[in-house]
């Protein structure tokens, strides 16, 4: 128990030091390339909460159903198939790990918008009608960690993260990490457009039209690569423009009646 509380406070002190330095990057970005116009921000001690509980949690409880994926697909599968998979250049791991995983958060996030149980929890990061770079953590930790089971079931599951793999769990930890930072950028109120390149990597501007309020609702749900969106049909995004406002549809959270796409 002292063992666990003692990593639970050089974690926590760890991600005071991670929001130091993200405050550090975005609110001066967000000061002199702000696309909204500044105004007093509310619910800052909720949010700062949740980005703690956020990035704390998951940590905590995916540790034994990872673990038990593992046990169970080692048990189904060949062990020569994994054996040939650890034996694959770490590259390839490291890029076959990221396909499959983006494609697992990307079907995790559009379930959060198609079944009412999972919206619930979802809402919650779809309430603020502004947003700037605090508001990728602001989510319900059922919603944070139910999306993240669906991005790395698949990758332990084939033997891309866990006790085979040429990097034991850096394919999984990267792609987590890689995409939490991104996403504080992705939610950032600047004006950025990466021009053509955002046809390959998700911007502000690709993320900000899956927070609108106004139609086309449920689009744009990957969280790094715009090609899920485009494969699956829900991709949006016009040559200029950026939505007008944000938030829910309507009050209070759920909106049963478009549960669809």
């Amino acid at each position: 128990m002292a063992h666990l509380i003692l990593n639970i406070a050089v974690d926590t002190v760890r991600l005071a030091i991670w929001l130091a330095l993200l405050a550090g990057i975005f609110v001066p970005l967000e000061r002199f390339f702000a696309l909204q116009s500044r105004a007093r921000r509310s619910g800052l001690a909720q949010d700062l909460g949740l980005y703690f509980l956020n990035s704390l949690l998951p940590g905590l409880l995916l540790g034994a159903p990872m673990a038990l994926v593992v046990t169970v697909t080692h048990k189904l599968l060949p062990t020569g198939y994994f054996a040939w998979i650890a034996a694959l250049p770490i590259g390839l791991q490291l890029a076959a790990a990221f396909l499959i995983g983006e494609a697992g958060f990307y079907w995790g996030h559009r379930l959060t918008h198609a079944w009412p149980l999972l919206w619930r929890f979802h809402a919650v990061h779809h309430a603020p009608g502004r947003l700037d770079w605090l508001i990728n953590t602001r989510a319900h930790p059922v919603d944070i960690i139910f999306t993240r089971l669906c991005g790395l079931v698949p990758l332990y599951a084939l033997g891309l993260a866990g006790r085979q793999a040429a990097e034991g769990n850096l394919a999984a930890i990267l792609l987590v990490i890689l995409g939490t930072l991104w996403g504080f950028f992705l939610h950032a109120n600047v004006r950025f457009s990466l021009g053509p390149l955002e046809n390959v990597v998700a911007s502000p501007r690709f993320h900000h039209w899956h927070h609108t309020r106004l139609e086309p609702l449920d689009r744009n749900f990957a969280s790094m690569l715009p090609l899920m969106d485009r494969l699956f049909g829900t991709l949006y995004l016009p040559k200029s423009g950026w939505p007008r406002e944000y938030g829910l549809a309507e009050s209070p959270i759920l909106r049963e009646d478009t549960v669809k796409r």
